[in-house]
């Protein structure tokens, strides 16, 4: 079975997303929320599942599976993403309007991976 083109993009946008956590931590444990126990295993963990997911992605007996992964991984992440539009600190020093985007954005991406399921 043959994967579409956009398919392998998906999943190589999260191989070197997983990767960046681990090449650039200080950035993501900025945004794990202050109530979250064990910041520096949340962000290895959330790394790891992404780039497993992400080359689970790229094989065709595991697609369904791993789309189902991502979708469940960008809910889980979402209060990152709260976290930074809430928290100055954690903002990157972006406006407001861009950080409040990005909440849409994770909801496309989990219709991009629902595509997938």
């Amino acid at each position: 079975m043959n994967l579409p083109w956009h398919l392998y993009l998906m999943a190589l946008i999260y191989i070197i997303a997983g990767l960046n956590h681990f090449r650039n931590p200080r950035m993501y444990l900025k945004i794990i929320p202050s109530y979250l126990p064990n910041p520096k295993l949340l962000n290895r963990l959330s790394g790891f599942a992404e780039i497993i997911l992400g080359i689970l992605l790229a094989v065709p007996a595991t697609t369904t599976y791993s789309a189902w992964g991502i979708i469940a991984l960008l809910i889980a992440v979402f209060p990152a993403n709260l976290f930074m539009v809430q928290e100055q600190r954690a903002s990157f020093g972006l406006p407001k309007w861009v950080l409040l985007l990005r909440l849409p954005l994770q909801v496309l991406l989990m219709w991009w991976a629902f595509l997938y399921t």
